[in-house]
């Protein structure tokens, strides 16, 4: 058994705090949301900056391999296999491509959940238009899921399980052993969606036997947008045939040859076009810094400061909709109370930065880098807020209407 990080171990992590310049102007609790952007970002776009401009079109010798690279890079942090891991844009792209690559026609079934995260949705019940159907297990307290309920929905007629590790609404971690259990006796795949657990939540692609993950680099990784990952398992990655596809997929893309593609032998099938270079540069910083800081001893440091969360979230009564057992939960804590979106905002007015989100409330986000003093000042400012009679006033009037591209 490993043994379990100290407190003294925990608070080392701290040291990282001034690799993070935003930590110094913000209470900075919405690393749920978009991770602190590490300082040496800026020597990683500057090398993307200066290989363009030094060397033109020669650059592409460098650009093309970091596809792969970067994938190996953020592959090690679950534990995936070299060359198991592609790059691209965003999860609902790699979601499209893994669809387009399933036959309909005898096994029409998807699987999923209603906490699922929206944009996965969005495909899934777009495959109905090529014959799927999609059969959506529902929360039986709109924060957590039973994973026995979507072992149970799993049959011979089941293509794909699509399932969150953990769910960005309540930060409930899932247990997928008997999700894999049920797909693996039925002949299905399992596609798991860890963008809301890399980086906060160790874990290990191969030992929990799912066939494709996907993920972004946002949030926990602390990599910025642009940079989402597939992983393909060996069991799966020469037996699909993405239909959504492009040229880098081919077997032989600088043959630009015409005529159905090859697909590629290998992770590049799933590449399809053009990479966003310059993410893959941002990316592998955030990568780097998180598995240098080690995800054992952020979960460790994480579950420390959640607790915290919930004991004071406690003390004023707010209502915890996270799971308040350790191994249930993910890296967030979300409380909420009457009129909680107009403290919202007056939080981030305040400079303490968390997010909002209906049927869940307030998002408080903490990872390696903060502190208690963070957490609890947080904490604070809610109480002074429900206290106050502007407060009041603003959440008789309604909050106005916002849009937050924030997952």
């Amino acid at each position: 058994m490993p043994k379990r990080p100290t407190a003294g171990r925990q608070a080392d992590l701290l040291r990282y705090r001034r690799r993070f310049p935003i930590l110094g102007r913000y209470n900075y609790l919405i690393n749920n949301s978009l991770g602190a952007m590490p300082q040496a970002t800026y020597g990683a776009l500057r090398e993307f900056a200066d290989d363009w401009s030094r060397r033109g079109v020669l650059a592409w010798d460098d650009w093309l391999p970091m596809v792969t690279a970067t994938g190996d890079r953020v592959g090690r942090l679950m534990g995936a296999p070299a060359g198991s891991v592609v790059m691209h844009q965003n999860v609902s792209t790699l979601v499209s491509i893994v669809l387009s690559a399933l036959d309909f026609g005898r096994r029409p079934k998807l699987v999923a959940t209603e906490l699922n995260f929206p944009s996965v949705l969005y495909n899934l019940f777009e495959q109905k238009r090529r014959g799927a159907t999609l059969e959506l297990i529902e929360s039986r307290d709109g924060l957590s899921i039973d994973p026995e309920q979507v072992a149970d929905a799993i049959d011979g007629r089941t293509a794909l399980v699509c399932v969150d590790l953990v769910l960005f609404r309540s930060s409930a971690l899932l247990d997928v052993a008997p999700i894999v259990r049920a797909a693996r006796r039925h002949g299905a795949l399992v596609l798991l969606d860890v963008y809301q657990a890399i980086g906060a939540v160790p874990f290990d692609v191969h030992a929990m036997g799912v066939d494709l993950v996907v993920g972004g680099s946002v949030k926990w990784v602390c990599g910025g947008p642009g940079a989402a990952y597939l992983y393909a398992s060996d069991r799966v990655r020469k037996r699909l045939q993405p239909a959504v596809t492009g040229w880098f997929s081919h077997r032989r893309p600088f043959a630009f040859e015409v005529g159905p593609v090859e697909p590629a032998d290998d992770i590049h099938r799933f590449m399809g076009g053009s990479p966003s270079v310059p993410a893959l540069y941002s990316a592998r910083e955030g990568y780097a810094v998180v598995a240098e800081a080690g995800v054992e001893r952020i979960r460790a440091r994480s579950l420390a400061l959640t607790e915290r969360l919930i004991r004071g979230a406690d003390a004023q009564e707010l209502t915890v909709n996270t799971p308040r057992a350790p191994q249930s939960r993910g890296g967030t804590v979300c409380v909420d109370f009457p009129g909680a979106d107009v403290a919202h905002d007056i939080l981030v007015d305040q400079g303490i930065l968390i997010d909002h989100r209906p049927h869940c409330g307030i998002r408080i986000s903490p990872h390696f880098y903060n502190t208690e003093a963070e957490c609890d000042d947080a904490l604070a400012a809610i109480r002074e807020i429900r206290a106050s009679a502007t407060f009041r006033r603003r959440v008789r009037r309604g909050r106005p209407a916002a849009s937050h591209a924030r997952r």
